[in-house]
């Protein structure tokens, strides 16, 4: 895949040197903070050292005020509350978070949780759900992660006596559903001033709501961090602001004193010093993700919710194995899928990619969209079969609102839900070729030069002479990255291979290069046919971030290459 490099927009040059001389940091330092709206000392110090009272106050949020009167209502009259959440880990992370922080103040009796099933029920608020609400004699509902769209279902739930709290993230439609409360920071009139929260972290805000009421200690709400940032970090919603500050505290409470679930699973990843973002969105994520694909998200949120370690290790064992079997799937629907595509001139042409194997499991076609957007990059749906009827995942490219997309696509579409990259929807079988005839059509019409070009996008030039141990450790303190504070991305030129540059396992490519008499190894992942740009004499540019490397107990700098070029 060839790569467009692009320069993000580089700061005045007086705000610059004033904030570098101002913090005493080298000015490519202070070209990173101009960059991320950072430009003064007190916004630097709240960057670098986030803070709990740094949090929005929760009441800004609209309803929250109902939303705390009617939890409070139930608690004095002895209501059943059903805490109700998505599958996926925001959902599950939503509930035990919800569910954990309430169970301490309600008789236990009187306090339950529910997950859909992902085949029989499909996403968000069910039909299913609300009976078994009534048979069991609950009388209120907080959902989570999911709602703002299920305007027929908690109308329905409405004649059955049954009241709804919503907590959500994601967009409203032009109609808003019959409940106590919404507290979703996107819908019209909210005044809260941060709208891009997980929807664990509007559940956070709640039993913070609820806390403050109750004139409870901070430390009664801040130890369910740790679930908090495990959803910011895999539903890969925006790191500034608020959830910057959720994220960050939320890896110190994963790093000093897990939840008793978390350490599990934890243990049953990989024992470390230090856990980052990487090792919930390539580790604890997939785990906690796994049982709603393959088999019961409730094994997630039990595992969650457990107070014996003992136990939860077991929990645990039971995870990995669902994210075994996952992994075995999606890595065969993915070889399929790129079959079917090579094989067929048609769809290399398109500008999108649309698919469905009737055998395809349901659980795993949001990843098998992703990474086919690695091979080919074009906007993506994948469906799978159920009784005549197809469900897909859509996963999109950058600058592309593949959610509008398919929104434009109404006539054959039964429903659909999600963000701008990446949504869930549903057709009829029979109307599969005509969607996607539609879909490209819609997508050929509107898609922008930018977006059907991959990119690199590189935040400054750098000279491997700017480059030592006080940098990275500056570097260090932009910690947590995430989507709108990506790891910086820089790119250096006219390097030169000193000769040890190498292919690993017929896919890796290992650079040793050299620039301005200084010598650093480089790792790119599946860049193997860089090869012989390297080792051309008349030196390459490359686009990369910094990492620190540990191998054999001996700790480095290494660069992480985004691409090379001549």
């Amino acid at each position: 895949m060839e790569f467009i490099w692009k320069e993000k927009t580089q700061p005045d040059r007086r705000k610059i040197e004033h904030l570098s001389n101002l913090l005493n940091i080298p000015e490519k330092i202070a070209t990173l903070l101009v960059q991320r709206g950072v430009e003064t000392y007190d916004q630097a110090e709240a960057f670098f050292k986030p803070k709990f009272s740094q949090l929005y106050d929760p009441y800004l949020m609209k309803d929250m005020e109902r939303a705390v009167e009617r939890i409070e209502n139930a608690l004095q009259h002895g209501e059943k509350i059903l805490i109700y959440g998505d599958y996926d880990v925001d959902g599950t992370t939503s509930v035990a978070t919800v569910y954990s922080f309430l169970r301490e103040l309600w008789e236990q009796d009187k306090i339950d949780y529910y997950i859909p099933d992902r085949y029989k029920e499909g996403y968000g608020v069910s039909k299913i759900g609300i009976d078994w609400a009534k048979t069991n004699g609950f009388s209120l509902i907080i959902a989570l992660d999911c709602g703002t769209r299920s305007i027929e279902l908690i109308h329905y739930a409405k004649t059955l006596d049954i009241d709804f709290i919503v907590c959500d993230h994601h967009l409203p439609g032009e109609e808003l559903p019959e409940t106590v409360a919404l507290l979703n920071p996107k819908q019209a009139h909210c005044a809260y001033p941060y709208k891009e929260l997980s929807g664990c972290g509007i559940g956070f805000k709640l039993i913070q709501a609820i806390a403050h009421k109750r004139n409870m200690d901070e430390s009664k709400v801040m130890q369910y961090l740790d679930l908090v940032a495990v959803s910011i970090a895999s539903d890969i919603v925006d790191m500034m602001d608020e959830n910057r500050v959720l994220m960050y505290l939320g890896l110190e409470k994963l790093n000093s004193n897990p939840c008793v679930g978390l350490q599990a699973l934890m243990q049953s990843y990989i024992i470390k010093d230090n856990y980052e973002v990487g090792d919930i969105v390539f580790g604890l994520g997939p785990r906690i993700n796994a049982s709603g694909r393959i088999s019961d998200a409730k094994d997630s949120v039990k595992l969650l919710i457990e107070t014996d370690f003992h136990q939860a290790i077991k929990a645990a064992k039971v995870l990995d194995e669902h994210n075994s079997e996952r992994k075995d799937k999606d890595s065969d629907i993915t070889k399929e899928a790129l079959e079917l595509i090579q094989n067929n001139e048609e769809y290399l042409r398109k500008r999108t990619t649309v698919l469905y194997g009737n055998q395809w499991h349901k659980g795993v076609i949001g990843i098998v969209a992703s990474r086919l957007i690695e091979y080919h990059y074009k906007p993506t749906i994948i469906f799978s079969e159920n009784d005549g009827m197809l469900t897909g995942s859509a996963r999109s490219v950058k600058e592309f609102d593949i959610h509008e997309a398919i929104g434009s696509c109404g006539e054959y579409v039964l429903q659909y839900g999600g963000h701008k990259y990446a949504a869930g929807l549903s057709v009829k079988k029979e109307h599969f070729d005509a969607f996607a005839l539609k879909f490209e059509q819609v997508v050929q019409s509107t898609i922008t030069e930018d977006a059907i070009n991959p990119s690199v996008e590189y935040d400054t030039e750098l000279d491997f002479s700017d480059i030592n141990d006080k940098f990275m450790r500056l570097l260090d303190r932009f910690k947590p990255f995430g989507p709108g504070n990506m790891s910086p991305v820089f790119r250096s030129n006219k390097i030169k291979d000193i000769g040890n540059s190498r292919v690993l396992k017929k896919k890796h490519l290992r650079i040793v290069g050299k620039q301005s008499g200084v010598v650093f190894d480089g790792i790119g992942f599946n860049m193997a046919d860089k090869y012989s740009i390297v080792r051309n004499q008349e030196g390459f540019d490359c686009c990369y971030s910094l990492e620190w490397n540990n191998f054999n107990g001996r700790v480095s700098i290494q660069l992480k290459l985004k691409d090379i070029r001549a």
